[in-house]
């Protein structure tokens, strides 16, 4: 269990890897884009390259932690998983966002509303009429 864990943890931290190099890409194109001489645009390049690095190790160092993790799973302990480095440990009962590499609530809890369900009002045939419907009349 906890290796699967360990691997979704993992999917976040690429994830947001990709998200952070996507972004350092676009904002050298702006960049260039935006530049008045080739030295601008070297700079521009430059700096994509220092934040995909950047990017790749703090990948890398979300990995080992949640190896690290998983490992003391093993042993008893409590096993902690990031995203990346900088994120607070995340206990083990937590899922993760791929798209986001946000940590969410575990799969399965549905916490509700807490209320009512709303009702569209454009639908005939539940409380006040407004004057617009699909046509049918719903019971």
């Amino acid at each position: 269990m906890e290796s699967v864990k360990e691997k979704a943890a993992n999917v976040a931290a690429s994830a947001k890897a990709g998200m952070e190099k996507t972004k350092a890409t676009v904002q050298e194109k702006v960049e260039k884009l935006t530049a008045h001489g080739e030295m601008e645009k070297q700079i521009a390049t430059q700096k994509k390259e220092e934040k995909k690095a950047d990017a790749e190790i703090k990948k890398q160092e979300a990995y080992e932690n949640n190896a690290a993790g998983r490992q003391a799973a093993a042993v008893g302990g409590e096993a902690h998983y990031t995203a990346g480095p900088g994120q607070a440990a995340v206990p083990a009962g937590t899922t993760y966002s791929a798209a986001t590499g946000v940590p969410g609530r575990p799969i399965g809890i549905n916490p509700g509303t807490g209320g009512a369900l709303a009702q569209n009002p454009r639908v005939e045939g539940g409380g006040a009429k407004t004057g617009y419907g699909t046509g049918g009349n719903y019971t």
